[in-house]
């Protein structure tokens, strides 16, 4: 949880933001990004074998697998996998492969047992995911050794009540990979919130063009004018860069609104506030990217992330969950979707999302046209720039064809816990104090 002074910083760097008439001192300069990473096949793979296969991911929530012996099917990153409450209390996550002639061993979307059974030949698991059952064991030779043949592991790791995965075995633990969010988290409730939304869409667009919409609020006052630009201030917006790849977003509301009152994104009247969360919390927009694919603004209402898996190299399913302390008997909370009984899971994206993929699927077809060359980011768009760096970090540079890679230009100097716009913040303090006298 943030102190109060530095809750006082960064309220200062905001208004800082808000005045600079060019990028910080010292900043770099970004250079064009490949076109390519958008468009290539080759490097989609790389993001594939790379960046998901080895980073911990937003997998589910504990109100999925409340009991012990409740599962679920999990495939968003390719592979398919079990999610396991086991009969021990502990979750535990499996590839969803039986380990004798690979059918599934589960094939409903959830369900509660005690042991997972393939519905092939019946060869049966307990939930921490040991061969219990093989079906005429006779017929197989003495020695065969059921312990060395249980279900294979994915890593399994709990923030609160939020379940992430990680299909690399060598991965840093969870809490590592979050490393300062794992402080400034502990205001919003992992530990309360429960499970409120869940629903998925199709989009036509890679899922850097979809993500990236929601990485920067440069768009903000042209793209959502009625919905988003009452509560974000875009010009007094302040980026913090984190390591591993995660990055933090915060903007006050315009000076001449009372974001107390204007509540486009927040929820209505009866819904349960977080207590704990903080001041900034409260009245600013606080939106974090949590490297790979989850973006999520996080306030004393909800915790809503908004997901992006890729699906192929121009086409991504975005899932969109909201999260939030206990609703009572009201109506569960649902931050970004609505009723739309002509949909076929019954719901639509809110105008707020429909604004921010409206033109993804124009975009990715343009981009794949000659006249895409390169992309030229902004100051205020660094956080995608960081993103790419992150990106190309993570595939490793030697496994990067030269014309796709980005030049790691911003360096640990500009990444959390340093910061030298607020050194340059206090120079201008000063000298204005002494213009003054």
């Amino acid at each position: 949880m943030m102190d109060a002074a530095e809750v006082t910083r960064l309220k200062a760097l905001m208004e800082w933001e808000g005045r600079r008439t060019a990028p910080p001192e010292g900043f770099p300069r970004l250079p064009d990004m490949p076109a390519a990473r958008y468009t290539s096949p080759e490097y989609f793979a790389l993001e594939r074998e790379h960046v998901f296969r080895k980073s911990w991911l937003f997998a589910g929530h504990m109100d999925e697998v409340p009991e012990p012996g409740c599962w679920m099917r999990w495939h968003n990153a390719g592979d398919p996998i079990v999610i396991v409450h086991g009969m021990d209390g502990k979750v535990r996550a499996f590839h969803n492969t039986c380990r004798h002639r690979g059918a599934p061993v589960v094939t409903e979307d959830r369900g509660k047992s005690s042991r997972l059974m393939c519905g092939y030949h019946n060869w049966t698991y307990k939930t921490d995911g040991s061969l219990v059952g093989v079906p005429e064991r006779r017929d197989f030779p003495e020695d065969f050794d059921l312990s060395c043949r249980g279900l294979l592991p994915v890593r399994c790791e709990l923030f609160g009540k939020v379940i992430f995965v990680n299909f690399d075995e060598n991965a840093i633990p969870l809490v590592d990979w979050l490393g300062p969010l794992a402080r400034e988290w502990e205001e919003f409730a992992f530990d309360r919130i429960r499970l409120a939304a869940r629903h998925s869409f199709d989009l036509n667009c890679n899922w850097k063009v979809a993500m990236e919409a929601n990485m920067e609020v440069y768009h903000v006052p042209f793209i959502h004018p009625q919905t988003v630009a009452p509560l974000v201030d875009s010009t007094r917006n302040l980026n913090t860069m984190y390591p591993n790849g995660h990055a933090r977003m915060l903007a006050p509301p315009p000076q001449q609104t009372d974001r107390e009152h204007v509540r486009a994104i927040d929820s209505p009247p009866g819904w349960q506030q977080i207590e704990t969360v903080g001041e900034l919390g409260r009245t600013c927009t606080q939106s974090y990217t949590l490297f790979p694919n989850w973006v999520s603004p996080l306030s004393n209402y909800f915790v809503p992330p908004l997901v992006f898996w890729p699906t192929s190299l121009t086409t991504t399913r975005l899932e969109l969950v909201t999260m939030a302390l206990d609703w009572g008997d009201a109506p569960a909370p649902d931050l970004w979707t609505v009723p739309d009984a002509s949909q076929p899971n019954g719901r639509q994206m809110s105008p707020i999302i429909l604004e921010d993929t409206q033109f993804g699927e124009a975009i990715q077809h343009s981009m794949q046209s000659a006249a895409f060359r390169s992309v030229p980011l902004s100051y205020q768009e660094a956080r995608i720039y960081a993103f790419h760096q992150s990106l190309d970090r993570m595939i490793g540079e030697r496994n990067i064809p030269e014309h796709l890679r980005v030049e790691p230009v911003i360096g640990s100097d500009w990444i959390w816990p340093n910061d030298p716009r607020t050194a340059q913040m206090e120079r201008e303090r000063s000298a204005g104090r002494q213009t003054a006298k």
